[in-house]
């Protein structure tokens, strides 16, 4: 589901990008691929509720107009140029009153259909954008879709999009849903309301219709909770797809995850939402899995942070959350669960970003002056040790993760401990990922914490985390995925600022104020970036590709399968 990385990094991380296999010595090059995942996605909507679990298995079968490459490059995936105002398809205009606006000229690819044979358009585009500017459809980034003030079709094959903003990040289209018109345009037209929409959409009631997918991959079967399986795509105009079969399998328990693997029953496993860290470790290890995988840790723009419903009476309190990240030890933490692989988040923005502010507040490890906030907040100790107020409530709250992940359960067991010693009470419990990710987190049916990753593309200003307007609602059918409903006006006009900045030079003091209220009002509680895990059988070879700056998890190594 949106998130960054930290600490000075020395190195530039390896991404992953599945290409044509090539014979190890001791294995035979297979033309099919079972890849395991940690999570099943809530919806295969390519604009709706977006989860890393989604995003993953779409890439398989999905392409945007464009967005970042593994080299942190814009790129066109459907069109033919990046549109830039050194090249001209971009152009800034005037709107009067001193308002700035842009004209973008994109060119679809020539040869560019969905799988079912019907030529991608701009007819396509025109409709995507009419569907998402609609925030009752439940889209996750209205605000993409609503800078846009206009779709002009020039033909089947041009548009151009009149922007109403003039935003720096015009061609980042990763967001932007590009639906089948000739497959959805239809089901639009029998809804009652657009809030019927994400129940209807043929990507939940039939998502193994040809038409829905553009990549070089197709998804052919499925089985809710269990597998995807993705077959080549007869239409795709790029380079002929190498594998017959992909298929996708959820198990949920990472230490079966592990099993399977070491069994032979997957091939590889998922880097985003495959084994924990300290699995890897393990196996890296063991001598006869050493002559079968390749083990890499890549750096990749996802932090992992704990979300706080402020509805809870402590929460609501800035001085109690601001002690809760005091009285945990994260540096001993990472170097004892991971090695200390996983450096230490401060704040969401990646200090390799050109946004990072080097003077960003930091939370060290104090027990006592953790301890002395939660006396100002009102909570003194209880007979048993935990804090109750003068109104009698207990410092107490349920924490919630992704069931059957061995990484997050083992640190929900150490922060209960450090946080018991501080008189703060967290009760554990957990459900399975699409359980949290579907209703829970965006209905805000978690009560006090729950911990989950965000991503985030190369300084992207953080629109659908930390503004109002990424707030689940009804009004927005919970589109959203400010899960913690952070509202702070300054914020709201520091993110609206920052996109309309085209200078970088003069974004960078906007970011640095965007950290400071982030880490003064602490809206989560934000842990550490995370090293992803990435077991590679050694017969997938052209997986592995140094040299790579950190990027988003978003289809690091789905965007160049075929």
């Amino acid at each position: 589901m949106v998130k960054t990385v930290l600490k000075q990094l020395a190195t530039a991380a390896m991404v992953l990008q599945l290409l044509i296999p090539e014979a190890a010595p001791a294995q035979a090059v297979k033309d099919t691929l079972v890849v395991g995942m940690s999570q099943y996605p809530s919806s295969l909507h390519p604009g709706i509720e977006p989860t890393t679990a989604k995003t993953f298995a779409m890439r398989f079968g999905y392409r945007p107009i464009s967005t970042y490459n593994d080299d942190n490059k814009m790129q066109c995936f459907l069109c033919t140029e990046v549109p830039t105002l050194a090249n001209g398809r971009a152009k800034v205009v005037d709107l009067g009153g001193g308002k700035k606006g842009l004209t973008v000229r994109y060119t679809l690819h020539p040869q560019a259909k969905w799988a079912d044979g019907t030529p991608i358009t701009s007819k396509d585009v025109a409709f995507s954008w009419s569907l998402g500017a609609k925030p009752e459809s439940g889209f996750a980034r209205p605000d993409v879709y609503q800078r846009i003030s206009k779709v002009e079709i020039l033909d089947d094959k041009n548009f151009v999009f009149h922007m109403s903003r003039a935003e720096y990040d015009f061609a980042e289209l990763f967001a932007f849903a590009l639906i089948p018109a000739h497959l959805e345009e239809p089901v639009v037209k029998t809804l009652a309301s657009p809030t019927d929409y994400n129940k209807n959409t043929l990507y939940n009631r039939s998502p193994t219709n040809a038409g829905l997918w553009n990549g070089p991959y197709k998804l052919t079967q499925i089985q809710s909770g269990a597998f995807m399986v993705f077959e080549p795509n007869p239409f795709w105009w790029g380079q002929k797809p190498y594998f017959k079969r992909i298929t996708i399998k959820t198990i949920e328990n990472t230490a079966t995850l592990e099993a399977n693997l070491r069994s032979g029953d997957l091939d590889f496993v998922a880097g985003p939402l495959g084994l924990s860290i300290d699995q890897a470790l393990a196996m890296s290890k063991d001598p006869a899995m050493q002559q079968k995988f390749n083990f890499e840790f890549p750096m990749l723009l996802v932090y992992e942070q704990i979300h706080m419903n402020r509805n809870h009476p402590a929460l609501a309190d800035k001085g109690v959350r601001q002690a809760l990240l005091l009285g945990i030890d994260r540096e001993t933490l990472v170097k004892q669960l991971v090695e200390g692989k996983f450096p230490v988040a401060h704040s969401w923005v990646n200090p390799q970003e050109p946004g990072y502010d080097l003077n960003v507040m930091k939370y060290p490890f104090d027990a006592n002056k953790a301890k002395n906030l939660l006396d100002q907040a009102g909570f003194k100790p209880g007979a048993d040790g935990i804090r109750v107020n003068a109104a009698g409530q207990r410092l107490s709250m349920e924490y919630m993760t992704t069931a059957g992940n061995k990484q997050r359960e083992l640190i929900q067991q150490v922060l209960q401990n450090q946080w018991k010693k501080i008189g703060a009470e967290v009760i554990i419990k957990n459900v399975p990922a699409r359980t949290l990710f579907g209703e829970t987190l965006k209905k805000q049916q978690f009560t006090g914490l729950a911990e989950l990753a965000w991503t985030s593309n190369p300084e992207a200003p953080p629109s659908d985390t930390l503004s109002t307007a990424g707030i689940p609602t009804a009004a927005n059918n919970y589109a959203g995925v400010n899960y913690t409903h952070f509202s702070n006006p300054t914020m709201d006009k520091l993110i609206d600022e920052i996109k309309r900045e085209l200078d970088p030079a003069k974004r960078k003091p906007l970011w640095a104020e965007m950290q400071k209220i982030y880490t003064e009002e602490v809206p989560v509680l934000p842990l550490f970036f995370r090293t992803d895990v990435y077991v590679v059988p050694k017969w997938l070879t052209g997986v592995l590709r140094p040299g790579q700056k950190p990027t988003a998890y978003f289809g690091a190594e789905t965007w160049g399968v075929r």
